[in-house]
């Protein structure tokens, strides 16, 4: 399972060097909502947080955030220092006696709605200005991508739900990116939000398809 590193730009490339934390998908400290959109996305197994930026507000406000929601409970929260060592786990809430409707603090990135989301089958792609990209999971505002081309935060692209002619396009911004290089093979991973105007009965129809 995925592994998300949160910390300041000049410690990443230092964490990113052990051998734990090679093929985690890291974010700078000023990225946090790009980080929260993918932890919420991806249910990471651990967030691993430099302790630096653990002990900010925004970093407490992370953490706090990651125990407040009942899908993330199984994450594992660890704090280490910029060389790698670990020094802490933080502990989850706990499961309550009785359930109650979690309150939790909005996620609101760049004023995207929320919506329910859909894991896709395996080996679904689609075009993003003109490059195949696997489709991880998709929703009426947005997808996620595995991209072997290029992807930068607030670019503008042009998706299409295949290379077949005359399939819907759709303008979309990368919300969050990521590098990642499982077994020496260069990747992005991104989080792509639809721009109106939007198609949605294609894109229901899309998902309705090939979700898993």
């Amino acid at each position: 399972m995925a592994t998300v590193l949160i910390a300041a730009p000049e410690y990443l490339t230092v964490l990113k060097a052990r051998p734990e934390l090679g093929d985690a998908i890291a974010f700078a400290d000023a990225d946090v909502l790009q980080a929260l959109e993918a932890i919420t996305s991806l249910r990471p197994a651990v967030v691993v947080l430099e302790k630096q930026f653990a002990d900010t507000s925004r970093g407490a406000a992370l953490i706090n955030r990651i125990k407040a929601d009942p899908s993330l409970r199984p994450c594992d929260i660890q704090i280490v220092l910029h060389g790698g060592h670990a020094i802490e786990h933080v502990p989850t809430a706990p499961e309550p006696a009785v359930q109650e409707p979690p309150t939790l603090a909005p996620i609101d990135y760049r004023g995207t709605r929320r919506a329910e989301r859909f894991a896709i089958k395996p080996g679904v792609e689609v075009q993003i200005e003109g490059s195949a990209a696997q489709l991880v999971n998709m929703s009426a505002v947005g997808a996620q991508v595995l991209s072997s081309s290029i992807v930068k935060p607030n670019q503008r692209v042009r998706l299409a739900l295949s290379a077949q002619p005359g399939a819907a396009r759709i303008t979309s911004l990368v919300a969050w990116a990521s590098f990642e290089l499982p077994r020496g093979v260069a990747r992005y991973r991104a989080g792509i939000e639809f721009l109106p105007p939007l198609d949605l009965a294609a894109v229901n129809k899309f998902i309705k398809k090939h979700k898993a």
